[in-house]
């Protein structure tokens, strides 16, 4: 990074929050804090996701039908937009997941040593 460069290097690759959106919620209906919490426990608390990237991402897809929201109550009795996987997103889900296994092998063989011949 150059110098006075703030970004942070855990920032994710375009597309790639919506990825992990889509693969939270495969577990089920969360609203926004619980998603951006689920993804930050599950990444090992490497990855914090932003109140200004999740809920963008989160109207994004809610757009593409990908998933769907409703009003209900957190556990701390809060209103709350609580988000659910559609039977598109299901597919979308699967789309990406497949793309990015192919994507980061890529990225992982160019990484990897050569291998003298």
């Amino acid at each position: 990074m150059a110098k006075g460069d703030t970004r942070n290097d855990t920032e994710l690759l375009p597309g790639t929050l919506d990825l992990l959106v889509l693969r939270t919620l495969q577990a089920g209906s969360q609203h926004g804090f619980a998603i951006a919490r689920e993804i930050q426990r599950r990444s090992g608390e490497v990855l914090a996701v932003e109140e200004g990237s999740l809920y963008p991402a989160l109207h994004r897809i809610e757009r593409q039908g990908w998933i769907a929201a409703e009003w209900g109550l957190s556990e701390s009795n809060r209103k709350a937009r609580f988000y659910s996987l559609t039977r598109a997103g299901r597919a979308e889900l699967k789309r990406r997941t497949e793309q990015w296994e192919r994507v980061s092998g890529a990225v992982a063989r160019v990484l990897a040593p050569e291998v003298a011949g």
